[in-house]
């Protein structure tokens, strides 16, 4: 999903052959560089010594700084993804409105601002359709955040030779992991010093999506300490979560869960949940060159935006 794409339209287009993916966090910002598809290289050795990967810490919650720090130390270039977090984005589920689709988004401003802490004349949204819910009633998932400070973090960006083509959130980024499949699968996950997010994604499209809080702290936790309540927790959350994608939204059950969790016993977590699942569960794999990076997951997620496009227009060209 391309969220608040339109902000970058203020700014003047910059031509490259990188792709950037940019995850804020609350403390950090995390990014990855790469070659565009396509884009010439030698050999694929000297392609993947291209990547990229920097992360820098946030003073006093200036993420332009921040990125101006980052282009300080490694500069980048070419189309850029950002990600945001979770308190600078809001999502909320509600009716959708029986407007002209060239409408819904004026008339979502309307309907959520009482729902969330941005002002209407301020907000930038975007939405994405929920599946129907049993009773056929129909919902969306609206996802805003103050025009404001995305106007800065564009502005930040297209200081150098960048230019922000999409700006999404870390569930979409995480999303971009997971391979097209026919079925189901949960995906548990995390960027660095952050609250989990429990994913569902079926055919390439996000059916579920679940912020949990009480875990931004797990990497500091030991085995033990993870065995005595973490992981029975979070397995009860899972086990809620799954419950509502069979019974709510009338779908198959799901068939895996995948980790992928910034922690050192990130394999223990993984066998323990195991245990008290009726499902295999095992690590995420992240695309080959990005397997010791799992920390900039999100960021990795965002510069595969353009390949999900791609896969989603030859989709709607096979049905037509």
């Amino acid at each position: 999903m391309s969220l608040l794409t339109q902000v970058s339209n203020i700014f003047s287009k910059k031509p490259s052959e990188r792709l950037v993916g940019i995850s804020l966090q609350q403390a950090s910002v995390f990014l990855c560089s790469l070659p565009a598809l396509g884009a010439s290289s030698s050999s694929a050795e000297d392609s993947e010594q291209a990547i990229e990967f920097k992360s820098v810490k946030v003073n006093q919650i200036d993420f332009s700084a921040a990125i101006a720090d980052l282009q300080a130390e490694i500069p980048f270039t070419g189309k850029c993804h950002v990600v945001l977090n979770a308190q600078q984005s809001q999502i909320v589920q509600v009716d959708k409105p029986k407007v002209p689709a060239d409408e819904i988004n004026s008339a979502l401003k309307w309907q959520i601002k009482d729902l969330v802490t941005i002002a209407p004349e301020n907000m930038v949204l975007d939405y994405f359709d929920g599946p129907v819910l049993a009773g056929g009633q129909e919902k969306i998932n609206v996802v805003c955040a103050p025009m404001n400070e995305l106007k800065s973090l564009v502005a930040a960006v297209n200081e150098s030779e960048a230019e922000v083509c999409s700006i999404t959130i870390a569930e979409f980024a995480f999303a971009n992991l997971i391979p097209n499949q026919k079925d189901a699968c949960l995906l548990v996950c995390q960027q660095p010093n952050e609250e989990i997010v429990l994913l569902i994604v079926k055919q390439g499209r996000l059916f579920f999506h679940r912020r949990l809080r009480g875990f931004s702290q797990i990497a500091n936790k030991t085995e033990d300490e993870l065995s005595m309540t973490v992981i029975d927790n979070l397995a009860l959350e899972i086990q809620r979560s799954s419950d509502f994608f069979e019974r709510q939204l009338k779908q198959a059950p799901i068939r895996e869960i995948k980790i992928l969790l910034p922690i050192s016993h990130e394999g223990f977590f993984a066998r323990k949940l195991a245990e008290s699942s009726l499902v295999p569960v095992t690590l995420l794999a992240l695309p080959e060159g990005y397997q010791a990076n799992r920390e900039y997951a999100a960021a990795i997620g965002a510069t595969l935006y353009d390949t999900k496009v791609t896969e989603q227009d030859q989709e709607v060209n096979n049905v037509i």
